[in-house]
């Protein structure tokens, strides 16, 4: 079941029950990954944040933050997990295999950060840090010699610039159960007569999404 993944990841498993439990979604059983996700989540924050800087000694520690975020959040996660069709190895129960649950952004993300978690177990940091500089390799590698800002940011900094006023972030809804809720949010400028939806795992995350989409709408170019 694993030994492409492995391939693909650069990286074999002592332990093989660890990358099983690390691919094992809650609603197919116990044990499950939420626990190496935490592991993996502190894991690649700590990785992202030496490669950024080490690789760019100018950066600001906030222009730093901005760009850490943009890399470990769920859109980010979901691309990379995609390039690993991580989809195909992924244990999930019949509902969510129903549902199309081998697909869906927010299990993919988790299940990623799940494996980082399983490798640093595995076979310490040093091996942790080698598989996620890896996989983001084309990621830190395109970073422009700007600092990359995140959305709700580029889109205050466009409004500010015009004396529009700011945007608000309205929660539209929630969907799914309490350990994988589906956020909605709607993103209103009423000075435009603009509104843009955007869904995300967290509130921050659907505020940013909805803060992209409205860009997209001014058609705002970063």
């Amino acid at each position: 079941m694993s030994s492409s993944l492995e391939r693909a990841l650069d990286y074999r498993f002592a332990d093989a029950s660890l990358l099983r439990t690390a691919l094992t979604h809650r609603s197919h059983g116990s044990p499950h990954n939420e626990r190496l996700e935490f592991l993996g989540d502190s894991i690649l924050d700590a990785v992202i944040a030496r490669q950024l800087y080490e690789r760019f000694p100018r950066i600001s520690e906030g222009d730093m933050s901005r760009l850490r975020a943009n890399f470990v959040q769920q859109d980010s996660l979901h691309k990379l997990s995609l390039s690993l069709s991580l989809g195909d190895h992924l244990l999930l129960g019949e509902g969510e295999l129903k549902s199309g649950g081998a697909s869906r952004p927010s299990i993919l993300a988790d299940a990623l950060e799940a494996v980082f978690g399983a490798v640093w177990l595995d076979g310490g940091f040093d091996e942790a840090s080698r598989v996620i500089t890896r996989l983001y390799e084309s990621l830190l590698g395109a970073v422009p010699g700007k600092p990359v800002k995140d959305a709700k940011t580029c889109l205050q900094e466009y409004l500010q610039g015009r004396r529009l006023p700011l945007p608000k972030y309205v929660l539209a809804g929630t969907d799914g159960e309490a350990h994988a809720q589906l956020f909605t949010i709607v993103c209103e400028i009423d000075s435009l007569r603009l509104r843009a939806e955007g869904q995300g795992a967290s509130r921050r995350a659907a505020e940013q999404a909805a803060a992209g989409k409205a860009l997209e709408k001014l058609q705002v170019d970063d």
